[in-house]
């Protein structure tokens, strides 16, 4: 066989679904130079219908669909697959890409890349003495290490013990071509400007799990209506993505009867148009990385209002582009809202100091020219 003219990486995630993480690969596909990189996404579990989100036709999308807890039969197939493919990268994320490296490493693949994008819902602290177990001793087989943040490369140092020379730190970055502010109503989502009226819109967008805590920012409004009731007649929320904590997130709704003034429409594939018809965006999460959401609410031109947790600090200055609040503190983040909603002149200050920081700081070009030189390594 001949070899390759470009380098394949095989992309090991968990689920390919709507997530920061997920969003994150699609554009690094999306982006690379398809003459120096072709790709091949493989699934330990399964696949949503956002793989249509790869523009290239080219690029498989594999489902392994591994059991819950042990499954050898995963891991064989997952072993076969690298096999067939021979990568001549692979490139796993978080707990779960863990799985594809003992067998990359029984497959020959010469290089292994592992990432760190987030927290788990289970081990908000990192301190899960099991999941650090697994990191450690996975260490040995893998050649560079990717932190999205500060916090997350310091967690691979301190408490996984990798040497700081193995560690890369690359911040996400957003296309701030599709993620724009708004010109006018045609911009934007037809179905929540109809639903809105003319309100304010105070939203979120994200993976409806009880690590990205919609139940705090619903439970904040309700708090806010209770000291301030006409506010109730000003605003609307909006709760965009699907999940497991959709059930809690529907009675969390309904217990602070904000049902009248809640759109709910699951996971939707308009993100930007949804984002500009937003005048506030709030981040209520328990734990992040870095927040592929905040930075599009930033390219659109949004006020931020997100929860002092991983690398939320990077993106947004305090009382510049937008307000950090105590995590699971529905008190201070209900205030930092309603500062928003009763300022207008705020509301654009921190808007236009948000587009400004995307362009200047966090631009998807930047991103991927840095996974270019870590994808620079040697042809099989």
């Amino acid at each position: 066989m001949s070899p390759r003219q470009s380098r394949l990486i095989a992309h090991v995630i968990f689920r390919l679904q709507t997530g920061g993480l997920e969003n994150g690969l699609v554009n690094i596909i999306n982006n690379l130079p398809s003459d120096e990189f072709q790709h091949v996404v493989i699934c330990i579990d399964t696949f949503t219908e956002f793989r249509l989100r790869i523009m290239s036709a080219d690029v498989p999308v594999i489902a392994i669909n591994k059991k819950p807890g042990r499954d050898p039969a995963a891991f064989f197939r997952l072993l076969k697959t690298l096999r067939q493919y021979r990568p001549d990268i692979i490139h796993t994320r978080n707990l779960a890409g863990l799985d594809g490296l003992l067998p990359a490493f029984l497959a020959g693949v010469p290089y292994r890349i592992h990432s760190e994008h987030g927290r788990d819902t289970d081990n908000l602290d990192g301190s899960n003495a099991r999941h650090r177990l697994l990191r450690k001793l996975h260490r040995p087989l893998v050649h560079r290490f990717v932190a999205v943040s500060p916090d997350l490369a310091e967690y691979l140092h301190d408490d996984i013990g990798v040497k700081a020379a193995r560690i890369e730190q690359i911040i996400n970055g957003v296309d701030i071509e599709r993620f724009f502010p708004a010109g006018s109503d045609s911009d934007k989502c037809m179905d929540l400007l109809s639903f809105s009226g003319d309100r304010l819109v105070v939203g979120t967008v994200g993976r409806l799990d009880g690590v990205k805590d919609q139940v705090n920012f619903v439970r904040s409004i309700g708090a806010l209506f209770d000291r301030r009731p006409e506010l109730r007649n000003r605003i609307c929320i909006a709760i965009v993505g699907d999940g497991p904590s959709k059930a809690d997130v529907e009675a969390a709704i309904a217990a602070a009867d904000l049902t009248e003034i809640c759109w709910l429409p699951g996971g939707r594939e308009d993100i930007p148009e949804i984002l500009r018809t937003y005048d506030v965006f709030v981040l209520p999460s328990l734990a992040e990385g870095i927040s592929n959401t905040i930075l599009e609410a930033m390219a659109t031109g949004l006020p931020i209002v997100a929860t002092d947790v991983g690398g939320n600090d990077l993106l947004v200055e305090d009382g510049v582009n937008g307000q950090i609040v105590p995590a699971a503190d529905s008190d201070s983040l209900g205030s930092a809202v309603e500062a928003l909603v009763d300022d207008s002149g705020l509301r654009k200050q921190r808007g236009e100091n948000s587009r400004r920081h995307a362009e200047e700081k966090f631009s998807l070009q930047t991103m991927v020219a840095r996974y270019r030189r870590l994808y620079d390594v040697p042809k099989r």
